[in-house]
């Protein structure tokens, strides 16, 4: 049965959830590093159900059951009809939620200088395709894609199970969630750890095949700024990078006028469709609620630009999709209408994700964003038969 809620739970919203899987062995060690309805003659308004992306039906999950399995934890588990929020809560303010069986995560509220708690991440909730419900985007999402070394079978992972819970609201919580495979034997766990001053999304994927595995895509992160105009990244000068299309997913939040660019300069998929980009990618087709999808590959389809990068002090003013391929491991998001910054760390994945929709745009609206991505993009990450490999994204808090 479908419920209407308060949307307080979450970063600006709210969302979806499945029956775990049970562990009995909790690893207790975290990782380091009301409803109103409108009255009709004779019938009622049915209220919004809020999803984060079209999943397949599932049990509703056992609230009762995960609150007696992994309580002590500093994690707590809402229903939502059959979806849940997952709330992670340290004692040194740091709150972060997360979604079942999405895995999206939907805020990461940290601790600041001035005493108060600020949101880092920009999630936005619109009217689904029917216009009966609201699906919520952007936060910190996996867009991934699995190949066999032929090119055969794919998979993308896209709901979630929670496998394990772990920490103290002491010092750090790690919330651990798996989605598999049998058939393609693939296993891949996200494992998220809220730290005291950082939020890290950690993938660990496991080849369960007598051959190789290519993997393709990212952890794309959503951060909150005041506006593009006044963000700047820091550390990036010396870095390669090609300009590249958009990366979408179900996930994203996408200006509807991204293809026009204020500044005057040509972008090279001005001409191209949303759902074509993605393709491009091979990543899915994004949900946005636009009808841009319809556009047609241009003479500049094919267009390509590689550069390095010159200014150590980037500022994100202008919309651009880039794709480094030379990054530093870590580099800094800084914001000065918020006064804040975001040092963006990584580990394993050797591409760097930018995009900004452009600073022409509402300040603190629904495009003021940049989206970060750990990413195997441009080439592809290959992991052996019967072996594992990982990679994170860190969000760190320097703001303390």
């Amino acid at each position: 049965m479908a419920i209407a809620v308060s949307t307080s739970i979450f970063s600006s919203n709210s969302i979806t959830c499945f029956q775990p899987q049970p562990n009995p062995n909790p690893n207790p060690n975290p990782i380091t590093k009301h409803t109103t309805f409108k009255p009709k003659p004779k019938t009622l308004q049915p209220p919004k159900v809020y999803s984060s992306s079209s999943i397949p039906y599932q049990p509703p999950i056992n609230v009762n059951y995960l609150e007696t399995e992994f309580s002590g934890h500093g994690v707590s588990f809402t229903p939502l009809g059959e979806s849940c929020v997952v709330r992670m809560s340290l004692n040194n303010g740091s709150v972060s939620t997360l979604m079942l069986p999405s895995g999206l995560i939907t805020s990461y509220k940290a601790p600041m200088w001035h005493g108060g708690l600020l949101e880092l991440l920009h999630t936005s909730v619109s009217d689904d395709d029917d216009g009966e419900g609201a699906v919520i985007r952007g936060g910190v999402s996996l867009v991934f894609k699995f190949v066999d070394e032929n090119g055969g079978s794919e998979w993308s992972p896209s709901v979630w199970n929670l496998l394990n819970v772990g920490g103290s609201p002491d010092d750090s919580i790690q919330v651990e969630l798996i989605s598999s495979n049998s058939e393609a034997k693939i296993e891949i766990k996200h494992i998220v750890t809220l730290q005291q001053d950082a939020i890290s999304s950690e993938v660990v994927i496991t080849n369960l095949r007598s051959s190789s595995l290519q993997l393709m895509g990212s952890i794309i992160g959503h951060l909150a700024v005041s506006t593009p105009e006044a963000s700047y990244a820091v550390g990036l000068e010396s870095s390669n990078y090609f300009v590249k299309p958009p990366v979408f997913s179900n996930f994203s939040i996408v200006p509807p006028d991204f293809s026009n660019n204020d500044s005057g300069v040509r972008s090279p998929w001005g001409q191209v469709g949303f759902k074509q980009l993605l393709s491009a990618w091979g990543l899915g087709i994004p949900n946005d609620g636009s009808n841009d999808g319809t556009a047609k590959y241009g003479q500049e389809e094919d267009e390509e630009i590689e550069g390095e990068e010159e200014d150590n002090y980037k500022h994100l003013t202008e919309n651009m999709s880039m794709i480094y391929t030379s990054a530093p491991r870590s580099f800094t998001i800084m914001d000065r209408g918020k006064r804040n910054s975001v040092v963006v760390g990584r580990e394993g994945f050797n591409e760097l994700y930018l995009f900004s929709p452009g600073s022409s745009h509402k300040p603190y609206g629904k495009y003021s964003y940049l989206c970060i991505g750990q990413a195997a993009l441009l080439k592809p990450v290959t992991i052996g038969p019967k072996s594992e490999w990982r990679g994170v994204q860190h969000l760190h808090n320097p703001n303390l």
